[in-house]
């Protein structure tokens, strides 16, 4: 798909490339205070969180291992099911590790929510989120997020590793889809 296809799709922006960079460099200053002295564990989840990931352990001054884990719960719609399912799982044990699960977005919340009582499970020693955007209007459990990027109205967003059916994940700019996309 070429660039000025894209943009058609495209209702705005919410969130420019130079926005994201300075507030994942901020959020990054403040894990490492958190956990300098800590043996943290950062689990990415696939694939929206890839741009998340890979921008915020640049930022970060503190040595942090990743692994990854793939969840799903929205297919090719835009609003989630509810219904989680495995896609990978991790390959690190989390027993005794501090983990900070790194999200691109909190939607409904649902997903995240299954996820961070299925690792409680785990043993893990403590569990923090970082998402790069939250939608509190749309939240339909609470999730305490120590780490919020950016909060964004209801709107369904592509960009920075968002997509909508596998598109728009490689925009630079968080953007709101136009409507005749899915409609």
């Amino acid at each position: 798909m070429r660039a000025a296809d894209i943009e058609k799709d495209l209702d705005r922006v919410l969130v420019t490339e130079e926005q994201m960079q300075a507030r994942l460099a901020e959020l990054a200053k403040q894990v490492d205070a958190d956990y300098a002295d800590k043996d943290i564990l950062l689990v990415g989840v696939l694939k929206g969180a890839v741009m998340v990931m890979a921008d915020f352990v640049r930022h970060l001054q503190i040595d942090a291992p990743m692994d990854w884990m793939a969840v799903s719960s929205y297919g090719a719609s835009t609003k989630s099911s509810g219904v989680v399912q495995i896609r990978k799982d991790l390959d690190t044990p989390l027993e005794g590790k501090h983990v900070l699960v790194v999200e691109d977005i909190i939607d409904s919340g649902l997903t995240l929510n299954w996820l961070l009582e299925h690792f409680e499970t785990r043993g893990a020693a403590s569990i923090e989120v970082l998402a790069a955007l939250r939608k509190p209007d749309a939240m339909k459990v609470e999730i305490d997020a120590k780490y919020i990027g950016f909060d964004i109205p209801s709107d369904f967003v592509i960009g920075y590793g968002l997509d909508y059916a596998e598109r728009y994940r490689g925009l630079r700019d968080v953007a709101v889809l136009a409507p005749h996309v899915y409609s």
